[in-house]
């Protein structure tokens, strides 16, 4: 069972799969693939199917005029908010299962390029995989954006992060977020701990300060729908 804590509030997994549902149809539209009955499993196969069919070129395409946008957006956050930074955070509390257990699969799918398992946790993932030098590539849709965007990810770097490990959270996934040229955008720490028979995992991304925040909100539950989906494939 997974309990999601956000703001203060504890969510089901119903909530949880209802946000998902919305950005399911969203991106279907966005992708061209007609509206489907079909149930949320096999919708997600499809439309990993379809992102994977396409390629990663024809997928950029497909957002192109979005991604360029949302890099000149966030390329002007980081201008005006300098080195603050705003924290979109969740908890998500799970009955069954080991931190380092989890934290090792999650690790493990980067460093084997499972760009399926990546991509088919949140349908807002269009691309996540790893480049040349190790780094986890992402084109998705961040949040409560309007546009896609792309960024990597260095799991090796934490330089610029502002969240600190927490030492009551032993298990951690964390790196710097940059634009093509190096520009650090933000970032993630991702921490984990036991808790009885089971795990919490407490995710952080960390943005600009000059984001909206309606962004900053809403990717709570972008955090929550690809972890929660992480976490039930790393159990099964």
């Amino acid at each position: 069972m997974l309990q999601t804590l956000i703001d203060g509030r504890s969510y089901g997994r119903e909530a949880v799969h209802a946000w998902e549902d919305r950005r399911m149809a969203a991106v279907r539209r966005r992708l061209g693939l007609p509206s489907s009955s079909a149930n949320r499993d096999d919708q997600r196969r499809e439309l990993v199917e379809h992102k994977l069919s396409l390629g990663h070129d024809a997928l950029r395409r497909r957002i192109g005029a979005g991604l360029w946008l949302s890099e000149q957006v966030a390329r002007i956050s980081v201008a005006t908010s300098g080195k603050a930074r705003r924290f979109s955070v969740c908890e998500i509390h799970v009955a069954e299962g080991s931190a380092e257990a989890f934290a090792r699969w999650f690790q493990a799918r980067n460093d084997l390029d499972d760009e399926t398992a990546m991509i088919a946790a949140c349908p807002d993932h269009y691309i996540i995989s790893r480049d040349a030098r190790g780094r986890q590539v992402v084109v998705e849709t961040t949040g409560g954006s309007p546009l896609p965007s792309e960024f990597t990810v260095d799991y090796s770097d934490v330089s610029s992060l502002r969240t600190p490990p927490d030492p009551a959270f032993p298990h951690q996934v964390a790196g710097v977020a940059r634009l093509g040229d190096g520009l650090a955008i933000g970032g993630v720490r991702h921490q984990f701990r036991d808790d009885g028979g089971g795990f919490v995992a407490r995710l952080t991304v960390e943005f600009p300060a000059a984001m909206p925040g309606h962004m900053i909100a809403q990717h709570r539950w972008h955090l929550a729908v690809e972890f929660s989906n992480w976490i039930e494939a790393a159990a099964r």
